[in-house]
């Protein structure tokens, strides 16, 4: 896999705001063609999602440029206890059931991975989320069970997957090897 010079930037949640158009450019390329097929109105609620996600405690993103041009970038924040509602959060709640709680609140949560597609297949995607979890001793994200490219992705990195083959949403979590010895576990929390 080709390695191509790109900088990566930890943004908080104020200076994401102050980056916006170029995190609203990234998601626009990144989810406009299969699987997930968003138009105007689904970029247009990213951005409302966005504004309101960026004032989250612990919100934290990472924007990746490559040619002066923003080439990708991630989006996460710890997840509060109780396990919180509506988005995704109650698929996820059906599929994990009673484990929920225990496995992902106060876990980082990534809530979006996007590579613009001129700046896949050359790590970036990984770099991204590299950083963005960096420091947090556990952290979860899901996906859509047609977005294979992803799921590839999150198995090679080594993301334990926690939901079967049939769900309706794939989850994950990775747990460092830090937090891995303190828990004794070889991923995700001890539930």
């Amino acid at each position: 896999m080709p390695h191509v010079d790109s900088n990566l930037e930890r943004l908080s949640g104020a200076e994401a705001l102050d980056r916006a158009a170029e995190l609203i450019e990234v998601y626009r390329a990144s989810f406009s063609g299969p699987p997930w097929f968003e138009d105007d109105h689904g970029v247009a609620a990213f951005a409302e999602r966005l504004t309101a996600d960026a004032r989250r405690p612990g919100f934290v993103a990472v924007l990746a440029g490559q040619d002066g041009e923003p080439a990708g970038f991630g989006t996460a924040w710890p997840t509060l206890s109780p396990f919180p509602t509506g988005r995704s959060y109650d698929r996820v709640r059906r599929q994990l059931g009673d484990q929920t709680e225990a496995r992902l609140t106060g876990a980082l949560e990534v809530d979006e991975l996007a590579v613009s597609p001129y700046a896949r297949g050359r790590g970036l995607a990984a770099r991204i989320l590299g950083l963005l979890c960096a420091g947090a001793p556990d952290c979860w994200l899901l996906t859509a069970p047609d977005a294979h490219d992803a799921i590839r992705l999150y198995e090679r990195l080594g993301w334990q997957r926690l939901t079967g083959p049939d769900a309706d949403v794939v989850v994950y979590t990775r747990a460092s090897i830090s937090s891995e010895r303190v828990k004794g576990t070889s991923g995700g929390k001890a539930g």
